[in-house]
């Protein structure tokens, strides 16, 4: 209740997370909102984030300038945290697993806040996945206007009805525009291109870019340092395929704000750090030297005016993206991002006891599916006899449906032909860190 000359309570937002692209994107957004409560409750898992990797993440942000904003905390802690703490909203920011998983616990909750979920990058094509496991939240946020277009076709194909929402990709907004740096900077992915011939050739390219111009670096911006984990597991990493580079071929942990300051140009496959740079003023390629190809997640790119190949990068020819594009993909009027706006009329629903409930269902497979399910999100979080038994039953028959995707994309019939698709993810990775080989970091 707001008595006279009182002010209204802020509005506590609790972002629940583990990963390092997850967390950066949470943090990020919700640092943008005015006159709330903001809180990050870091649960353990196999991809938490480290401290390193939590810096770098929370950097420019106020919970960076205020350490008790942020809380490390066992997974059986978190819907007790949450019942003492009663949030408004709670942001789930995690892999698609996690989010379901975490649904869970905030759901069991007396007073349930608000679940807003989303993704924290570029996100074409729309993935059946994805959506999915996210279908029980009250909002799911992602960051374009063909994005929308991709995710509500997709829920209406699967008859999902949960409501997707627009927010400028928080790595977009407009800043001091940077000017007068020499690096080229290579954002560095782990899954894409997940091919190892393609990896080396990406290495080979960076280390002519470095030998063409001893006189200006070739920044290899990479997320995780040696023993640290991402969201996705790296396999052939260029710090082993860029072994005796040339001097002015260096490698950074930092910050992308950091590098971008730095940088003349930037040069990914597909990675979002190409929306931070062009926020920046900073030109992109966007590599096509494999093609345009589902598995490389590069069809955002299509008619973006960005795409170049070695020669290109070779030489440092840089674009700006072409406007109708940008209006399209990332750089709408902010204004249009309302999905903020959404989430207050949600919490003012749930104030007036008008929320709808939402439960998230046991998996087909009954109790053993559960404990699968569980076991894959926390790793060596879960000690309960049912995760090992459900990893010795599972590991093998999740180790050639794997496999299966992965021939599958070698023969092109996992093709994505539109901006979604109700086919299985086009990427394949391995599982046995998430399920039992890592322990939370710390």
């Amino acid at each position: 209740m707001t008595y006279p000359g009182s002010r209204p309570r802020r509005l506590r937002v609790v972002i629940v997370g583990d990963a390092d692209s997850f967390v950066k994107w949470a943090a990020h957004l919700v640092d943008r909102l005015d006159a709330v409560s903001q809180h990050l409750l870091l649960v353990r898992t196999p991809l938490t984030v480290s401290d390193a990797q939590k810096d770098a993440a929370l950097a420019g942000t106020r919970f960076a300038q205020n350490p008790r904003s942020v809380t490390r905390v066992a997974f059986a802690g978190v819907a007790d945290w949450l019942a003492r703490d009663r949030p408004d909203v709670v942001v789930l920011a995690g892999r698609a697993p996690f989010v379901r998983l975490l649904s869970r616990e905030v759901y069991r909750l007396a007073q349930r806040p608000v679940v807003v979920t989303g993704l924290p990058g570029m996100s074409v094509p729309a993935l059946r996945g994805a959506l999915e496991y996210r279908r029980h939240a009250d909002l799911m946020v992602v960051h374009s206007r063909r994005e929308v277009a991709a995710y509500s076709r997709l829920a209406r194909a699967l008859g999902v009805t949960v409501p997707v929402a627009l927010a400028t990709l928080p790595f977009a907004v407009d800043g001091a525009k940077r000017s007068g740096g020499t690096d080229l900077v290579f954002a560095a992915q782990a899954l894409v291109p997940g091919d190892r011939e393609e990896r080396r050739r990406i290495a080979e390219i960076l280390r002519l870019a470095a030998v063409a111009d001893p006189s200006r670096r070739v920044v290899v911006k990479l997320r995780s340092r040696p023993g640290e984990v991402e969201a996705h597991q790296e396999r052939d990493g260029y710090s082993e395929l860029l072994d005796h580079a040339p001097e002015n071929l260096v490698f950074s942990f930092a910050p992308m704000s950091e590098a971008l300051a730095t940088a003349e140009g930037l040069v990914t496959v597909s990675s979002t750090a190409a929306v931070e740079a062009l926020a920046a003023g900073v030109p992109v390629i966007a590599l096509d030297e494999f093609g345009v190809r589902p598995d490389l997640l590069n069809r955002v790119f299509d008619g973006s005016g960005l795409l170049g190949g070695a020669d290109d990068v070779v030489a440092r020819r840089f674009r700006h993206p072409e406007p109708r594009w940008a209006a399209t993909n990332y750089f709408h009027d902010h204004r249009e991002s309302t999905w903020w706006e959404q989430t207050r009329r949600l919490v003012a629903l749930r104030r007036r006891g008008m929320l709808s409930a939402r439960t998230v269902p046991r998996p087909r497979g009954g109790a053993l599916h559960a404990a699968w399910h569980r076991k894959s999100v926390l790793g060596a979080e879960d000690r309960s006899i049912a995760g090992r038994v459900a990893y010795v039953l599972g590991a093998p028959v999740v180790a050639a449906i794997v496999a299966l995707k992965r021939r599958r994309r070698r023969d092109g019939t996992a093709a994505v032909t539109e901006d979604f698709t109700l086919a299985p993810s086009p990427l394949a990775e391995p599982v046995g860190r998430r399920l039992a080989g890592a322990s939370g970091r710390k």
